[in-house]
């Protein structure tokens, strides 16, 4: 057989065999990574080596490093947080007992500069990813010091700013909830929007996409009311929500992205100003993803998006049940994360963290659905739509399961 011949017949082989490694890395992601039989690609078996000395904290017996960055000395009271990401990981790892992963836990403070000093002493340790940080400052640091060193980031941080080439974000982003909610309402013929938009950079990002989703689908935009909220001084949101009043009868779709007692008083706004609510859709995102938001019958009938919350309530009961208390609904981040580097240690070999393996099209499927990155540092969730019932929520859209469908 020609050299030509046998060189592409050896890398359609490889191709295939990292097709179904990484599908069965979404699988394991999904089943806790239990029983597979997936290896290395041929000849390309890990050699354990000699590893660095590690300082602090170590979860995991593995041979493969990865560095956990989290704020558990953070001035901003966010300690809390770092605890109970760190709560995660070692139910991840307890849910795959044989991951191959040593999860280095290293102390950002929250800041740049502990960001850039934890991925360097994590890189210095033998870390061949980076899973963290929480806050955007950090993830800003600790980017400076693995982009020096070749080493992927996956950040926790919501702040699209930091995300870029090897610096994936797992977070839920608001563009995808934007997407997803209004692509969802233009579908059920909602034509004409108003919305109510927190001002900040979380408002900043949100009009934009929501300008964006509302073209996309043909339809206008009456009014965009920016509000401020100064503490728990809410008499903006309350004067921008009276302004309303004049395009009531103009609309038929009232987004309203923040979470927390804003939709509430939206409506409750509304209705004292005897505004006709009956032919409007009020409609969220995934910060509406509360007991507050959901179980309030003042909002019964509105929509809003979010990942499949399958996975993550028997993510809770674990949690629940290992450290006594519930978790929030970001900790499914980090069990993902960790979930996801064990998976792609085992099914892609010395290959498992490059660019190519991480930004694969078909994605995974975690905790929280499926999801990819995007080679810009982004992610695209698969989410679904919720209809509040009062008591809870129903599901009227489910999220896809596979990329190929409605992306």
């Amino acid at each position: 057989m020609a050299s030509g011949m046998r060189g592409k017949i050896v890398q359609q082989r490889r191709r295939a065999f990292l097709k179904s490694a990484l599908g069965g890395a979404s699988t394991m992601l999904l089943s806790g990574c239990m029983g597979s039989t997936l290896g290395t690609l041929p000849g390309d078996q890990i050699q354990p080596g000699a590893l660095p000395q590690t300082t602090g904290e170590v979860i995991g017996t593995g041979g493969v490093r990865v560095g956990l960055l989290l704020p558990l000395s953070s001035k901003g009271g966010s300690t809390s947080i770092g605890t109970v990401f760190k709560n995660s990981a070692s139910l991840a790892l307890q849910s795959f007992p044989s991951a191959d992963v040593q999860l280095l836990v290293k102390d950002t403070g929250g800041t740049a500069e502990g960001g850039r000093a934890a991925a360097q002493a994590a890189i210095a340790e033998g870390a061949e990813l980076i899973l963290g940080p929480v806050f955007s400052p950090a993830v800003a640091g600790a980017a400076t010091a693995a982009r020096a060193t070749g080493v992927p980031v996956i950040a926790f941080s919501t702040d699209t700013s930091v995300a870029a080439r090897s610096v994936y974000l797992l977070s839920f982003l608001p563009e995808g909830d934007v997407k997803r909610i209004i692509g969802y309402a233009n579908s059920q013929q909602k034509s004409s929007y108003a919305a109510l938009i927190p001002d900040g950079s979380y408002g900043a990002v949100v009009e934009a996409a929501f300008r964006q989703e509302v073209g996309r689908g043909g339809s206008r935009i009456a009014t965009i009311q920016r509000y401020k909220l100064n503490g728990s001084d809410t008499s903006d949101l309350v004067a921008k929500t009276g302004t309303l009043k004049s395009v009531m009868n103009n609309i038929d779709a009232l987004f309203v992205p923040a979470g927390g007692g804003v939709p509430a008083l939206v409506v409750q706004t509304l209705v004292s100003q005897n505004a006709n609510l009956g032919r409007i859709k009020l409609l969220g995102s995934g910060q509406w993803d509360t007991p507050q938001v959901k179980n309030n019958p003042v909002l019964a009938g509105a929509w809003f998006a979010g990942p499949d919350d399958k996975g993550f309530q028997d993510f809770a009961q674990r949690y629940q049940s290992t450290y006594g208390s519930a978790p929030p609904r970001n900790a499914s981040l980090v069990y993902d994360g960790v979930t996801l580097a064990a998976g792609l240690i085992r099914s892609a070999g010395p290959q498992r963290f490059q660019q190519s393996i991480l930004t694969n099209q078909d994605g995974f499927i975690g905790i929280d659905g499926l999801f990819r990155f995007k080679s810009n540092g982004l992610n695209q969730r698969g989410l679904a739509v919720y209809q509040i019932s009062g008591q809870g929520t129903q599901v009227i859209s489910p999220a896809p399961r596979d990329f190929r469908t409605g992306f």
